[in-house]
């Protein structure tokens, strides 16, 4: 039995194949600056952004210190109403819980909008195995779907993908004719997916946010799949991260349109809807029974981090993957887990085990771009350096400590530094003799970078030199 490769291996593997398909990188390239076009635009009509960053990072705040309180209030609202609130520790008592309730229920088919929490758990493939159909509702998730892929970016799933291949896709998987235009490719799996609707058992959501002070789920979408798919079914669950608590309802008025705006580049997301219990007495639509799973998930280790909670702020807008300069040449898969870019590489390792993947947070240039484009204010690409610090001294290696020994140790002596710098000419050249091989102790870097030449005078030296000459 062939062992899965290590995280870390298979990150550099895949990032290395992206990276050479250089049509794929500028399509995604292209996407992501009519993203910049479209935000820039849209961030003028706020009187004034960066008050609303700061107004919007305190709501946040608030929910997310005090989710004892918030998660509490949340669940004797929506109870009270008939819902019912299940708390998951991890992805095995989510999956469990959800699979329990389609056995009990004589589910045959279900109906999913997006929801990432769903891609974080693997609920799909639980699912599937158990012989459930599953079927994806977004239309990006649905093309990933058939492209048996997971999404590539969490809210624009299949941007890598030109309309010619979505084209064949269709052609392939559901028999439709050739086609470029964006429209027809909608309607195509429109028509497939009405179908689904209507016959589903059981609607799977997400949730944007959730809302203590009332009791219900915020959903956040374009299509107006998530409302046929909370609503047409007899059984909705919805499956929530704990951290998207908001304390009450009029925070949404800050939030909705900093989540469409930071997300997509609209001044609104066109479908806004809140979601309260199941259906009641004189009501004509809605689900019999309604579900929410909190799911936990390790959130809580991240939640008694003080340096590192407000990584949990995050709104899920995608706005720190759109001006990520890594996200935009390795792209979305090479990351190999639900959350990528750099808000994922500051959430994963606490998530999934900070020593398998802290190569996330090593995958950064550190140009801040990210913690610039948050609505919320996270310190992401400081979070960044925190994961690289907290892995090193978690689990130090033997060879980068006995470097950095001899730096410091180098560095506190003038006169040694001065011979160091007289030798590194030498040291250059025999360098040169074992460059690409296998010997060369530094291959990993000098792979893809050269040395800077050096100097054959010091700077302090030649001081010297001009000094004498003057006199």
């Amino acid at each position: 039995m062939i062992s899965a490769p290590e995280p870390s291996t298979q990150f550099h593997t895949d990032a290395d194949r992206t990276t050479a398909d250089e049509p794929r990188r500028a399509a995604v390239r292209k996407a992501l600056g009519n993203y910049k076009v479209a935000r820039g635009k849209t961030e003028s009509a706020f009187t004034s952004w960066e008050h609303a960053r700061d107004a919007a990072a305190a709501i946040k705040y608030e929910g997310v210190n005090h989710l004892d309180k918030y998660l509490r209030e949340f669940e004797e609202k929506f109870t009270a109403r008939g819902g019912k609130v299940f708390w998951a520790s991890n992805s095995a008592q989510a999956r469990e819980y959800i699979l329990g309730l389609a056995r009990e229920r004589g589910v045959k088919s279900i109906v999913k909008s997006k929801a990432m929490t769903s891609e974080e758990i693997h609920l799909n493939d639980a699912l599937e195995k158990e012989g459930y159909a599953v079927v994806e509702s977004d239309l990006g998730e649905f093309i990933q779907q058939l492209m048996h892929e997971p999404p590539y970016h969490f809210v624009f799933p299949c941007m890598h993908l030109k309309r010619e291949e979505i084209s064949a896709l269709f052609e392939r998987e559901l028999g439709s004719a050739k086609t470029d235009s964006p429209e027809e490719l909608t309607m195509i799996a429109r028509r497939f997916m009405r179908r689904h609707y209507i016959d589903a058992d059981m609607g799977i959501s997400g949730g944007n946010f959730i809302v203590a002070e009332t009791g219900m789920i915020s959903i956040t979408e374009n299509e107006g799949n998530a409302r046929l798919t909370t609503a047409l079914p007899k059984i909705h669950v919805a499956l929530i991260g704990i951290e998207k608590m908001v304390p009450k309802l009029a925070d949404l008025a800050l939030l909705l349109p900093m989540l469409a705006t930071a997300g997509t580049g609209q001044h609104l997301t066109c479908y806004n809807s809140m979601y309260g219990g199941p259906r009641q007495p004189g009501e004509l639509d809605g689900p019999e029974e309604f579900h929410v799973v909190l799911l936990d998930n390790h959130r809580t280790r991240l939640l008694a981090d003080p340096e590192q909670r407000d990584a949990l702020h995050c709104i899920r807008c995608g706005a720190c993957l759109n001006v990520c300069p890594i996200f935009k040449n390795i792209g979305g898969h090479a990351y190999g887990t639900t959350y990528q870019g750099p808000i994922g590489s500051v959430i994963t390792p606490h998530f999934r085990g900070l020593q398998d993947w802290k190569h996330l947070s090593g995958a950064s240039s550190l140009c801040g771009a990210c913690t610039e484009a948050c609505p919320v204010k996270i310190d992401i690409h400081h979070h960044l350096l925190h994961n690289r610090r907290n892995a090193v001294q978690e689990q130090k290696v033997w060879w980068e400590r006995l470097i950095w020994f001899g730096y410091v140790e180098l560095m506190k002596r003038p006169w040694a530094f001065k011979i160091a710098m007289r030798l590194a000419p030498l040291g250059q050249k025999l360098h040169a003799l074992v460059l690409g091989t296998r010997l060369d102790p530094v291959g990993a870097w000098t792979k893809t970078r050269a040395f800077p030449q050096a100097a054959a005078q010091s700077f302090h030296d030649y001081w010297q030199e001009r000094k004498a000459a003057r006199k």
